[in-house]
């Protein structure tokens, strides 16, 4: 095990501990906050830090990130070494993985999935059934939807 829940609350979720050294993370650090034990791995190097949010039946797994403001939420997965930082948001069945970064108050949901080295970011939003994946970037006010391919 790498972290453990605290009694430190924000509404229904938990705040973590980490309980032993791993990645940029030391054994006694406050991370973000969790619904349960299921939204985090215990595996890997992931970690949700600061003010981040994981609710509902989000994961965060492998060596993903989840920090600042951000928050996952429903049945999203983030994973890989994927980033959501900032204000960022994903929710739905959205899915963020490999070396994509979500961030400023950018917004992924429903059935959306991002992945490589894809960068959403500013006031973006990526939804429906859009695919954003290779080295493509999605910023400003951009909106990517229905069954939309960027890449």
């Amino acid at each position: 095990m790498k972290y453990e829940l605290t009694t430190n609350k924000r509404g229904h979720l938990t705040q973590i501990r980490a309980i032993k050294d791993f990645a940029n993370v030391k054994k006694g650090d406050l991370g973000g906050f969790i619904k349960s034990e299921s939204n985090l791995s215990q595996e890997g190097d992931c970690w949700v830090s600061d003010n981040a949010r994981v609710a509902g039946n989000a994961r965060v797994a492998e060596n993903a990130k989840v920090s600042d403001n951000a928050w996952v939420l429903g049945n999203s997965q983030v994973y890989g070494n994927a980033i959501v930082s900032d204000n960022a948001a994903v929710s739905g069945i959205a899915v963020i993985y490999k070396n994509a970064k979500i961030f400023g108050y950018a917004e992924v949901s429903d059935n959306a999935k991002i992945s490589g080295n894809a960068k959403i970011y500013e006031n973006a939003g990526v939804f429906g059934n859009a695919i954003v994946y290779n080295n493509a970037r999605v910023f400003g006010n951009a909106v990517i939807s229905n069954n939309a391919v960027i890449c």
